[in-house]
């Protein structure tokens, strides 16, 4: 064993102030004497006798916390290589790996609308920082649209922060007699369940912004879920079906080609990267959607280790380079605190709980 750092005991041997040393993701103590303990380091966790005997004494758990990270980290991806949230989390990966001076591991774990990742995440221990799990659009819908889930989301996990938002465009066949929103409305109405809409899947950001725009405009369209929304801009091309919801980058080659004609955004206000695409908003007041990528951490996790990784994430935010590289995707950094995106989950839960109940949407 080799000695690598000394603590003093103040009095309670559960204080302690760091005399000298370094590395502190390691454990253990050996009791020289009645005031001054030794540093080594050690694999075994560490346990705890009296200081009478003057023999071994526990690290206790808050010394792993003094410096966050120790180790690698890893950052869960609830979804499938692909997309923002991929994109976004490479470019974080980089980053955060610069900042912490630790590798920042990115892990796929997709399946079941998120919930596997999700899962994952909250299951995952200690709860120290070291596992941080990517959340969409999907973290707030699944309790309501999902009979039951492995997972409590409000008290199994902790936000971190909102990291960013993306808008959505509602997007139409090239041959549609509909070219804006209140168009689609008025033909909708004209011809009750007989317009179809496309989304990447039931539970998707996306297909909920297709039953809230049927709840708020009281119209009556179809839903066609397709397995990714890579399946679904053929169909959308040929006329096969009539709308389709999905994120703004994605689609926008296509409205550009020609290929498909832009109703509009679902963001509170016009999009610098299409400014010429209206806002819903214009001609349905409350129609705003957007596509959340944010981080949250297993529940117990020390509030002084959530608020290091919100505040390293803001600092990656910053960079300019990535900075450049997600306003090209069209993401908007936010960066916001825990506590506002823990205030912001619950809010989204209780929104999307409407939805799902007005529409009877299920993932069962």
């Amino acid at each position: 064993m080799i000695l690598d750092t000394c603590f003093k005991i103040v009095n309670d041997p559960t204080r302690f102030t760091l005399i000298s040393g370094s590395n502190l993701s390691l454990y253990g103590f050996m009791c020289q004497n009645d005031t001054t303990y030794h540093f080594f380091t050690m694999k075994r966790r560490p346990f705890v006798v009296s200081l009478a005997t003057g023999t071994w004494f526990a690290a206790l758990p808050a010394l792993a916390q003094l410096r966050f990270p120790n180790h690698a980290v890893t950052l869960v991806v609830p979804n499938a290589p692909g997309g923002a949230i991929n994109i976004l989390a490479r470019l974080l990966e980089q980053r955060l790996r610069e900042i912490w001076g630790q590798p920042v591991i990115v892990v796929y774990k997709p399946g079941a609308g998120t919930v596997i990742g999700t899962d994952f995440v909250a299951k995952s221990k200690p709860p120290d920082g070291h596992v941080i799990g990517m959340v969409i659009t999907g973290h707030m819908i699944n309790p309501s649209l999902r009979k039951s889930l492995p997972f409590d989301t409000l008290k199994d996990l902790s936000g971190v922060t909102l990291v960013a938002t993306s808008p959505i465009v509602m997007s139409a066949r090239p041959d549609l007699p509909a070219n804006t929103l209140k168009e689609v409305i008025a033909l909708a109405k004209k011809e009750p369940g007989k317009l179809t809409y496309a989304s990447p899947g039931i539970g998707s950001s996306m297909h909920l912004a297709g039953e809230l725009l049927k709840t708020t405009a009281g119209i009556d369209v179809l839903h066609a879920p397709y397995n990714g929304a890579g399946q679904a801009y053929p169909d959308v091309f040929a006329g096969r079906v009539d709308l389709l919801f999905d994120p703004l980058f994605s689609s926008l080659p296509h409205i550009k080609s020609g290929r498909m004609k832009a109703i509009a955004v679902l963001s509170p206000q016009r999009e610098s990267i299409a400014p010429e695409i209206p806002a819903a908003v214009e001609s349905l007041p409350g129609y705003v959607v957007q596509s959340i990528f944010g981080m949250v951490v297993p529940h117990g996790t020390p509030k002084e280790t959530i608020q290091k990784i919100r505040d390293d994430v803001v600092a990656a935010l910053k960079v300019p380079e990535l900075k450049a590289r997600m306003a090209e995707i069209a993401l908007t950094p936010v960066g916001n605190q825990p506590e506002e995106f823990d205030a912001f989950i619950r809010t989204e839960i209780d929104r999307w709980a409407k939805v799902v109940k007005a529409s009877g949407a299920t993932a069962e």
